[in-house]
């Protein structure tokens, strides 16, 4: 059998192939009637897919469905996508956007310095913690940034299985620019570090601070992933019933030599990034996938290496790699009551707010902060401090001290999932080794697969 041999990016030849073959793109919203179809060809470099993944879901694309293929030294990819409301894209400005973000070096040139899905900037002061979740963490992590003189002008905090993950990025609030005094970012790290960090956490608490941050999302997956939030812990917090949970399956294809990843869960926004995330850093290269959806289930079908050519050899191998698409799957989900803050932005705000949920048992299982000009549009889902869904007067309670008009109740956002439906007419790779005699699904003529 012949391997896929990478590109070499440390040779100028192959990185001069790199910038003389960018990525062919095309947008077609004529070929599919309730989607418009966005076709990539690139070479085939490892990261490209969650590179081409990443610039759809920044676009707040959804894909309903995908076909992956890598032929040689080349990928092909077919994406069905809509808009956040299931729509087709109409604006051409969008459609320009997205031509131009995935058909030019933009896509690549991170893959260039080895560094998939990085961003980097100088306007803030990147802060990354992780460590063990309690209620009132958040509480006392914004306390420190106040008291310092920090004003967090975005935000992004996940828990997981008892575990937290968080960047802020920060500025000096006088002057509204990233920290670059590193006696006053020391003090600021070794406090956060006191905060973060418990007597009884088996786990090593982490807290890192960068001028230069990846992007968000991107960076949430692989710090929780470095701190092993995929390993179960017995201990009294609330986790998926089996019932609930995705269910994911990993078995070889002894004949063409690749492991089968399948994953069937409730269907979400960046589902398909989240998984294609964790198989990158778990150093596994999709070689041809299969996604769909029917109603509100998922159904996602990976065929995988290893970065050095070989499929998964061991049980534990593949215990792992599924406890971890799992756990890449389930941290996005938001627990709990998901509550909006909205208010002229200030220093200390935040501190003010997770002040008010702590003092009333609520504890936050997510947070997304971002603020805009002279706006602060703060979303936290919250429960309380058991992981049960918080009761009505303790909301209204919280509401009054903070103020009805600048906190607002959006929805009840505890874990639903259905039981994922059989969809006959799914389209899977296996159908592929099957005898000739069967049919090769129509829907799929323009690719051609040469395993």
């Amino acid at each position: 059998m012949e391997w896929f041999d990478h590109v070499d990016l440390d040779n100028e030849y192959d990185k001069l192939r790199i910038r003389m073959n960018p990525p062919r793109v095309v947008i077609d919203n004529e070929a599919c009637e309730d989607a418009t179809l966005v076709k990539v060809d690139s070479l085939n470099i490892h990261g490209i897919l969650l590179e081409v993944v990443q610039v759809l879901a920044d676009f707040d694309l959804i894909i309903s469905k995908a076909y992956i293929s890598s032929l040689g030294g080349w990928f092909m990819d077919v994406f069905h996508v809509t808009d956040k409301n299931g729509n087709k894209l109409a604006d051409e400005g969008l459609i320009n956007n997205i031509q131009q973000a995935l058909g030019t070096n933009a896509c690549v040139l991170p893959l260039l310095r080895k560094s998939v899905g990085v961003e980097f900037v100088s306007e803030h002061t990147a802060l990354e913690m992780t460590g063990t979740d309690r209620p009132g963490l958040l509480s006392e992590v914004f306390a420190v940034l106040t008291d310092w003189g920090c004003n967090v002008v975005r935000a992004e905090v996940w828990t997981h299985n008892t575990r937290v993950a968080c960047i802020l990025n920060v500025t000096d609030k006088t002057t509204g620019t990233a920290i670059h005094d590193q006696e006053r970012l020391s003090t600021i790290k070794k406090l956060l570090s006191r905060v973060i960090t418990r007597d009884n956490d088996i786990r090593s608490a982490k807290t890192v601070v960068s001028m230069g941050i990846t992007h968000t999302e991107r960076r949430l997956h692989q710090m929780m992933f470095a701190d092993r939030d995929f390993e179960r812990m017995n201990t009294g917090e609330m986790i998926l019933c089996d019932n609930v949970r995705p269910l994911v399956t990993v078995h070889n294809c002894d004949e063409k030599g690749y492991s089968v990843v399948i994953v069937r869960c409730k269907d979400r926004a960046k589902l398909l990034f989240d998984i294609v995330c964790t198989l990158t850093d778990m150093q596994y290269v999709v070689y041809h996938a299969s996604i769909g959806s029917q109603g509100l289930d998922a159904y996602q079908e990976f065929y995988i290496r290893h970065a050095d050519g070989r499929a998964l050899n061991s049980e534990a191998e593949r215990q792992r790699v599924i406890q971890c698409l799992e756990a890449a799957i389930e941290r996005r989900v938001s627990e709990g009551l998901r509550l909006e803050l909205c208010k002229s932005n200030h220093v200390g705000l935040l501190c003010d707010a997770t002040r008010v949920f702590r003092e009333n048992g609520l504890s936050v299982t997510r947070a997304a902060i971002a603020n805009r000009g002279e706006k602060g549009v703060d979303v936290f889902y919250v429960t309380d401090a058991a992981r049960n869904l918080v009761d009505f007067k303790t909301v209204e309670a919280v509401r009054q001290e903070i103020g009805k008009t600048v906190l607002h109740v959006k929805e009840n956002s505890m874990h639903m999932k259905s039981t994922p439906q059989e969809n006959r007419n799914r389209f899977s790779f296996t159908d592929l080794f099957k005898p000739k005699s069967e049919h090769f699904p129509c829907n799929l003529r323009f690719i051609k697969l040469n395993f």
